[in-house]
C-alpha cells in the first residue's frame, strides 16, 4: 500500500468511524436509560452536565488529570517531590507513584492519600486549561474514555474505586461537592438526554 493511500484511509477513519462511535454511545445511552427510572430531555442533560462539570474540574479530580505531572492540594499546587508521567502513567523509575501511595487507600499515619489504581489519567484525559464542553465531549468519546460505553461510564462514575477516593480524601483535603449518589443521578440524566455538552 502506497504511504498517501494509508493516510487517506487513517484521515477517513477518524473522520467517520470515531463520530460514530460517539453518535452509538449517546443512542445507547438514551435507548437504554430512558427505558428506565430516568428520562431527560435535551435541556435536562445540559443541566445535569453543568453539576457534573463542578465535581470533574475540583481539586480531587483535576490534580491528576495533568498532562505531565500531578498536581496537591486544594490550592493545586505542583507535586513535590517533583514527578512526571513516564511511559505508563505511574511516573519513572525512582519516583514511581507507587514509592508513597499505597494502592489500597489512604496512609493515616502519613497522610499520603492512596486508592487502588493511583496514577494520573491517561494523556488523552488531560482535562487542564480544557473548557468544560470539551471535557464532556472527550468523556463520551470511547477512543479516549478507555473505550467505555453509556452503562460503563455510569459505573464508573457510581462504582469506581479511584473514584470513590474523592469522597474520602483524607484529613486537610476537600471531599468534592455532591454526594456520589446525586452525581450518579447527574450522569444518568445527562446520557438519558443524549450527553448534551456546552459548545
Amino acid at each position: 500500500m502506497r504511504p498517501a493511500q494509508f493516510g487517506l484511509r487513517k484521515i477517513l477513519f477518524l473522520f467517520l468511524v470515531i463520530p460514530m462511535g460517539m453518535a452509538a454511545l449517546i443512542f445507547a445511552a438514551s435507548q437504554n436509560l430512558t427505558h428506565g427510572e430516568t428520562t431527560a430531555t435535551a435541556a435536562d442533560s445540559l443541566a445535569a452536565w453543568s453539576k457534573i462539570a463542578t465535581v470533574v474540574e475540583h481539586s480531587r479530580c483535576l490534580n491528576c488529570h495533568q498532562v505531565q505531572s500531578p498536581l496537591q492540594g486544594d490550592s493545586r499546587r505542583l507535586h513535590v517531590p517533583l514527578v512526571v508521567r513516564g511511559d505508563d502513567n505511574m511516573g519513572v523509575t525512582g519516583m514511581r507513584c507507587t514509592n508513597c501511595h499505597s494502592q489500597t487507600g489512604n496512609n493515616p499515619t502519613s497522610g499520603v492519600p492512596g486508592a487502588p489504581g493511583w496514577s494520573l489519567a491517561p494523556l488523552e484525559q488531560n482535562w487542564q486549561g480544557v473548557a468544560s464542553g470539551d471535557i464532556c465531549r472527550q468523556i463520551l468519546d470511547p477512543a479516549r474514555n478507555g473505550n467505555m460505553n453509556a452503562e460503563q461510564l455510569v459505573h464508573h462514575f457510581a462504582e469506581d474505586e479511584l473514584v470513590g477516593w474523592g469522597w474520602n480524601p483524607g484529613p486537610g483535603r476537600e471531599a468534592v461537592p455532591m454526594p456520589r449518589a446525586e452525581l450518579t443521578d447527574h450522569v444518568k440524566t445527562w446520557l438519558a438526554g443524549g450527553g448534551e455538552c456546552p459548545q
